[in-house]
């Protein structure tokens, strides 16, 4: 058994565990879901991540060259952002998070150990490597961004409905809520634009086979996500404005690299 399955198998228990903890800490109606996540579930988590980056960089570097396809990219993804949702739940409430994102990271494992592709792998230079890198990092804050907004979203139907006293009990204060969502689109539109930058530097040919429409909605993305970042900075936007504007410009994130790896891989 190599290497790769290994540390994605042991990942998978590693999540498991952080997730029974976090499942037992979440439904102990005394526990205060506004607290940083529990030290227990922390290390299991990202020992959990750090394994699952081992099994990650296994399924995507090969001696033949790197596979880029959508599961490869994907298991690299969930690994980021589950070590980025770790280390800033140090400081920030995030353990709801977990039970979303944990249990898509070990889906994200098991078809990576059990999808061959059926393409050769890549060649790639080190200017190709990092726009991959950076696109990743800026996925991956926009990821936990997108999450977070649905959290909000839930916490804002909550309160709407007279049901403030279960969204007290399992969320942090709005107002928190709100500023790490921000904080999180600032370090992904930071990112999103250095990868756009590495991209138009060093991917050669941008009318290649899918890249126009990948390039096309990144821009728009970016497009997005500086306008939100604009009218939270001189409008003063929030909740349903920012809500709305993080889960569209996700979106379309989504429809430039998972929509054009779709139709790549498995429709042409």
């Amino acid at each position: 058994m190599s290497i790769t399955t290994i540390s994605g198998l042991i990942a998978v228990l590693l999540y498991m565990a952080s997730l029974y903890y976090q499942s037992t800490r979440i439904t102990v109606k005394s526990s205060d879901q506004s607290n940083p996540i529990d030290r227990k579930i922390f290390y299991f988590g990202l020992l959990a991540a750090a394994a699952h980056a081992i099994s990650a960089y296994g399924v995507i570097r090969t001696t033949e060259g790197y596979h880029f396809g959508i599961v490869h990219i994907s298991t690299l993804i969930f690994a980021s952002v589950s070590a980025l949702v770790l280390l800033r739940g140090l400081r920030r409430p995030l353990g709801n998070l977990i039970l979303v994102l944990f249990p898509a990271a070990i889906l994200s494992i098991l078809l990576s150990l059990t999808v061959s592709p059926d393409y050769q792998p890549q060649q790639a230079g080190p200017g190709i490597v990092s726009h991959i890198l950076l696109s990743i990092l800026a996925y991956s804050f926009f990821t936990i961004a997108a999450l977070q907004a649905a959290f909000l979203a839930f916490q804002n139907y909550q309160l709407r409905h007279k049901h403030a006293a279960s969204a007290i009990r399992r969320f942090p204060p709005l107002q928190d809520m709100e500023s790490f969502l921000f904080e999180l689109l600032w370090a992904g539109q930071i990112l999103l634009t250095l990868g756009i930058v590495a991209g138009f530097l060093f991917v050669e040919d941008l009318w290649a086979q899918g890249l126009p429409h990948k390039t096309f909605f990144s821009l728009l993305a970016w497009l997005v996500f500086a306008i939100l970042l604009w009218g939270r900075h001189r409008l003063g936007w929030r909740g349903n404005t920012a809500i709305r504007g993080t889960l569209v410009g996700f979106l379309f994130l989504i429809l430039g690299f998972y929509g054009s790896k779709i139709v790549l891989e498995y429709i042409l």
